[in-house]
């Protein structure tokens, strides 16, 4: 096997170990061994390609041609011609089985299921990083660029997983990278021969010219040193990364955690795409079932997350301590003695293939029976998955309160006895004036908090006019209420983020839960909860009853019967009590000052204008304020990926304006030298200055005033180093830089734009990181030896 067949090889294995980082991500393991076949047939074809040979980028393209045809015969082949050449329905079908991967990959938690659109997209993704690494590796000689494609694999892994960056597999990674720069840095090894070695002048300086020594092993040594620079950067870099909690992208933004034996945190999420995606399921998936004494079934909701974190970009989770699950869970925050409840029993299953990694349970829970790796978050009394623990056929059974309290109990709330925390009151400065106005226009006639919630959820129910559309654009930002309140459509995430930040305007604590509304009953007395039950709802603190729900949300879920007036608290029919919704209201609503934003009917018209084509992404973009805490870092982690590639031009720029600046005729001299190894002229350890110089000109094609200049230089280093007085250096700065124009001039585009980019002679910044390390090495050692403590 060539040196070039084994760099390939080890190219391969490079990017193999670092797709073993996606493992922890599904719940099978059987696209790495498909993900093993592509990369060795694709490996196989660039070394038969080289061989040939052909051209680089023609290389690269036969490569990536046959790629596509097994990820065709993967996928496609009944869209295909021949099973393998692909064609507008095959290229049909990699939409289709992306857009299913998307979905699939918001929809489900970590470990997920290995469905056809995430493999599709596992299997894509790590042959086109396979495809990346063998063309800069291999094909184009370069294995330094290959590991940043390495890096965003490992990265990406990385990031998703609710665990942080797994050791085991960053481990891999590495092995795998450094395996990489040893086999290339070996195959240069054996076409340059000795690498450039250095010794100490008269002066005790350090000079090239003429030198003689450097062997492989220290060509490796230094190979290794590169690799551990590196690989702490890549560890380095997705530690930086903000992590996308829970889920592949999180399935109803369920908190993720990262626990470990002791006290954990659980940390903030965004739930809203998986949560519209689900409601637009074409099929409502059972996803619990579950049996309980409930006598009110119609209000029994499932709690999974509570977001009581609002920075102006999103509805979050703040992060929150968790511990070990108590057998009985404390009182809930806000419970008096004085209000009525009712101990409730439910027995919930879930289905084998939904994966939450939060329990979804009745509030206020007080105890849980489950088994399996579950912490328990006190503040919203909710149990989150350790280690992966997801709700994955789940069995067990949830001891709960029916908490009944009266009108009169809500109404005479006032300030809480217990501090609460800032953030359930909190509004961000972005946050439109009309939401406040139209909040204080709202309830204008209440005299108490409780008077004032209920009208919220009247006005949003019956008397605002709103509707119910599910297909709208996604957010959760300052700019998305001020679009609701203007449009008057949206979907339970909208009515429920409104709702909550109106409240907050007018000083009442709100926060958003985000569950399942009740379900089906079937006829055995179970009920059913299926995909289109997701739903998000407004909880509201009052001070004697605690968190309660309401219920904004026209034609989904029931409004408890505390938060209508014309009850009592007794109880009674919901449905009987609900008027009719009104097609003309008596009084106007207040309506928000105009913006910018489309209207309704633009909206239907124009696609691009924020209907569903321009639904906003898992981050919540498009919703006008600016997520700060989301665009900071991850800009900051972009710009370090971008400039890390250009520290070798930035480093040479720096060394050759040093060098010059001077009258050292070392530093000239070696100035010089480095100018023709950037442009492929390598050093030639046996050669004195003057020969060095004559075959820097005879390589370089230099015309005569260049070559003057060059064997100026050379002289003077001769005369530096072997005559009694030390040359005059005036001038040889400009002679160096006549040389190095004519071989910029002289070189191929390609040559100029690699010496520019990723200058050869940058390696000499290891060199001397390498030197200083050997030198404090020895100090220690010489400190550290018997008898020399003292001297």
């Amino acid at each position: 096997m060539t040196g070039r067949a084994r760099l390939a090889v080890c190219a391969g294995v490079a990017t193999l170990t670092s797709a073993c980082a996606m493992l922890p991500l599904t719940a099978e393991a059987t696209w790495l061994l498909q993900a093993c076949v592509l990369l060795g047939i694709q490996t196989v074809a660039g070394v038969v390609a080289r061989r040939v040979p052909l051209a680089r980028p023609l290389t690269v393209l036969v490569q990536l041609a046959l790629t596509l045809m097994l990820l065709t015969l993967l996928f496609a082949h009944d869209q295909a011609v021949g099973w393998v050449l692909p064609g507008p329905d095959a290229f049909a079908q990699f939409g289709g089985l992306f857009a299913e991967g998307a979905q699939d990959v918001r929809r489900y938690s970590i470990p997920a299921p290995v469905s056809d659109g995430i493999r599709m997209m596992l299997l894509a993704g790590v042959a086109g990083i396979g495809l990346l690494v063998d063309a800069f590796a291999v094909t184009y000689r370069s294995a330094a660029p290959a590991g940043l494609p390495l890096l965003a694999l490992y990265s990406v892994a990385a990031g998703l997983y609710d665990g942080g960056a797994n050791w085991l597999w960053f481990l891999v990674a590495a092995a795998g990278f450094l395996l990489l720069l040893l086999a290339e840095g070996r195959e240069r090894l054996s076409q340059w021969g000795r690498v450039f070695g250095r010794l100490p002048g008269p002066s005790g300086r350090p000079y090239e010219p003429g030198s003689v020594g450097g062997s492989p092993v220290a060509a490796v040594r230094t190979g290794r040193r590169i690799g551990a620079l590196t690989l702490g950067i890549a560890l380095a870099v997705p530690a930086a990364l903000p992590s996308l909690d829970s889920g592949l992208l999180d399935s109803f933004g369920g908190p993720g955690s990262g626990l470990g034996p002791g006290n954990g945190t659980v940390t903030a999420v965004d739930p809203l795409v998986a949560l519209q995606d689900s409601l637009n399921q074409p099929e409502n998936r059972t996803v619990l079932t579950y049996r309980t004494d409930n006598p009110d079934p119609g209000g029994m909701y499932l709690r999974i997350v509570s977001l009581d974190q609002f920075d102006g970009a999103a509805w979050e989770t703040s992060e929150r301590q968790v511990t070990r699950v108590p057998e009985s869970f404390p009182s809930p925050p806000g419970l008096s003695e004085e209000v009525k409840t009712r101990r409730v029993t439910t027995t919930v299953s879930a289905a084998d293939w939904y994966a939450q990694s939060s329990l979804p349970m009745p509030y206020p829970a007080t105890g849980v029976d489950v088994e399996g790796g579950w912490r328990f978050e006190p503040r919203s009394l909710a149990l989150v998955g350790e280690g992966g623990q997801t709700t994955r056929g789940a069995r067990y059974r949830v001891e709960s309160l029916l908490v009944e309290p009266t009108t009169q109990q809500l109404a005479q709330a006032g300030e809480p006895s217990e501090p609460l925390p800032a953030t359930y009151t909190e509004v961000p400065n972005s946050l439109p004036d009309v939401v406040e106005r139209t909040a204080r226009q709202v309830t204008r006639n209440a005299d108490t908090d409780y008077d004032r919630a209920v009208q919220l959820q009247e006005w949003f129910t019956l008397d605002g006019d709103f509707t119910y559309d599910t297909e709208v654009r996604a957010g959760s930002g300052t700019a998305a209420i001020a679009r609701f309140l203007k449009q008057r459509e949206g979907f339970c995430v909208h009515f429920a983020f409104s709702m909550a930040a109106m409240s907050r305007t007018l000083g009442i604590p709100a926060r958003v839960a985000v569950g399942f509304t009740p379900g089906e009953e079937l006829d055995d007395g179970r009920m059913a909860v299926g995909l289109q039950d997701a739903h998000a709802w407004p909880e509201l603190y009052f001070d004697g009853v605690g968190w309660v729900r309401f219920e904004p949300t026209p034609t989904r879920g029931s409004s408890p019967p505390y938060s209508l007036p014309e009850i009592d608290g007794s109880g009674g029919d919901r449905d009987s009590l609900v008027p009719e919704r009104p097609d003309d209201t008596a009084e106007p609503a207040p309506a928000p000052s105009e913006s910018a934003e489309c209207t309704a009917a633009e909206k239907r018209l124009d696609p691009t204008c924020g209907g569903p084509e321009a639904a906003g992404g898992a981050w919540g973009g498009g919703d006008g304020g600016v997520p700060w805490g989301t665009v900071v870092p991850v800009s900051g982690a972009v710009m370090a990926l971008l400039l890390l590639p250009m520290l070798p031009m930035l480093w040479r720029l720096r060394a050759r304006r040093r060098r010059l600046a001077g009258k050292d005729v070392l530093a000239a001299w070696r100035e010089m030298l480095d100018s023709g190894w950037d442009l492929g002229i390598e050093p030639d350890e046996a050669a004195t200055p003057r020969r060095a110089a004559e075959r820097l000109v005879k390589r370089g094609a230099l015309g005569t005033e260049a070559a003057a200049g060059a064997e100026r230089v050379a002289h003077a280093v001769e005369r530096l180093l072997y005559a009694p007085v030390e040359p005059e250096a005036e001038g040889l700065a400009r002679d160096v830089r006549r040389v190095r124009a004519e071989l910029v001039r002289r070189a191929p585009r390609g040559r100029r734009a690699r010496a520019l980019l990723w200058p050869r002679s940058a390696i000499r910044v290891i060199w001397a990181a390498a030197d200083r390390g050997t030198e404090w090495n020895r100090r220690w050692r010489g400190m550290l030896r018997p008898g020399t403590a003292g001297r």
